[in-house]
């Protein structure tokens, strides 16, 4: 068993944490406080090729494996979760469905300019009265002559609302299954087509410098080969893309509690009280190594499903393992890194303040904390309901 990254890997780690580091470390504090999605570092970010890391080369890809794609969101959270979570949308919400389940034309269409981050696509699941119950979703999509007529919202949309957004997919309902269950399909619609109107969310707690947007279609009509896959198929490449996702989500947690300790650290060990350094006193000691421990074994959780993905093995149920402990983990992360700073981890010039707020989408985005343990009892046998 080998536990030793390839060369690739470590040179792409360095990279990604040089950049992040030297260009959004600098702003990341601005762009939060003016709640302000950043075309600067998005087009960087771009130029480093942090979009399409794992698409074949054929349509404009990095043609790198799962793993290198999760550091690459690591060690943007560790830094800001915010430009983690542009990243990590785009290609798990964003490029993902497109190129899995997408027919040839429709990969040739979006995928070149999306891997080259020219522009962003977003992925409308999530509606104001059906979020973990996504399955439940009210957007209609019935079909007209040539056209699918959409009707209905979404909200909560990562990256659909910038100026640079292409277009999203949105799961809709398509029709009745025999059982009288909804038949789920998912369909592209392009930015700026009649009837579909995107607005951008703000008053965030978190993720303040991330696009969140909403959706809306009143008799939005787009082209019949506009569906992506066979119709029906919605809920399973729902569910697939969310695998997959949860493994960027559980990325952006295991960064931003690897960001929390070494601030937490630096912070101690140059923080006197009573004479000496406060990370000298056993307390906080402990809470450092509880920090340094649960980094450890979130990173080892995360990689071992990253692994299995690559190796196209089943990861469902590591995936949701994943996403939940290095959510967790953050948030025990986050707030021992605050409770070490004392007063001043309350004050936004202290970046564990950001990381306190963004943790908290961690445990509900893609997936409540709930949900994940629903997965995972059902995947060891508990059949929880």
């Amino acid at each position: 068993m080998d536990f030793t990254l390839s060369t690739e890997h470590e040179i792409l780690r360095e990279t990604v944490r040089s950049f992040a580091e030297n260009e959004i470390q600098p702003v990341a504090r601005e762009l939060d406080e003016a709640e302000r999605f950043s075309y600067e570092t998005m087009a960087k970010m771009a130029e480093l090729g942090l979009f399409g890391i794992f698409v074949s080369e054929t349509y404009g890809g990095q043609a790198m494996d799962y793993l290198a794609y999760i550091i690459a969101v690591e060690e943007l959270a560790r830094v800001d979760g915010s430009h983690a979570a542009t990243v990590a949308a785009g290609n798990s919400l964003g490029i993902g469905p497109i190129y899995y389940f997408g027919s040839e034309e429709q990969k040739r269409r979006y995928l070149p300019k999306l891997c080259k981050g020219e522009t962003l696509w977003g992925f409308g699941l999530t509606e104001p009265n059906a979020g973990s119950d996504a399955a439940n979703a009210r957007t209609t999509a019935v079909l007209d002559g040539d056209a699918w007529v959409i009707n209905g919202s979404k909200i909560f949309i990562t990256n659909a609302a910038t100026d640079i957004t292409a277009g999203v997919t949105v799961l809709a309902r398509t029709g009745t299954r025999p059982n009288g269950k909804p038949e789920l399909s998912c369909i592209l619609v392009e930015t700026g087509t009649r009837g579909f109107t995107a607005r951008p969310m703000h008053g965030k707690m978190m993720w303040r410098a991330s696009n969140t947007a909403e959706l809306y279609f009143e008799d939005c009509r787009v082209p019949r080969d506009h569906l992506l896959g066979e119709r029906g198929h919605g809920f399973h490449q729902m569910m697939q893309t969310l695998d997959g996702g949860r493994l960027s989500i559980a990325a952006m947690g295991l960064g931003g509690a690897q960001g929390c300790f070494e601030r937490a650290l630096r912070y101690a060990n140059q923080r006197e009280q009573f004479g000496r350094p406060i990370a000298t006193f056993q307390a906080n000691a402990f809470k450092l190594a509880d920090m340094a421990t649960e980094i450890e074994c979130a990173r080892l959780l995360l990689y071992k499903a990253c692994w299995l993905r690559d190796h196209e093995l089943p990861f469902a149920k590591e995936a949701a393992m994943a996403k939940l402990y290095c959510s967790e983990v953050m948030y025990r992360c986050a707030n021992h890194a605050v409770q070490l700073h004392g007063g001043y981890g309350l004050m936004k010039e202290y970046d564990v303040e950001r990381f306190y707020r963004d943790q908290k989408l961690l445990e509900i985005g893609e997936g409540t904390s709930e949900v994940q343990r629903i997965v995972i009892s059902r995947h060891i046998g508990a059949r929880c309901l």
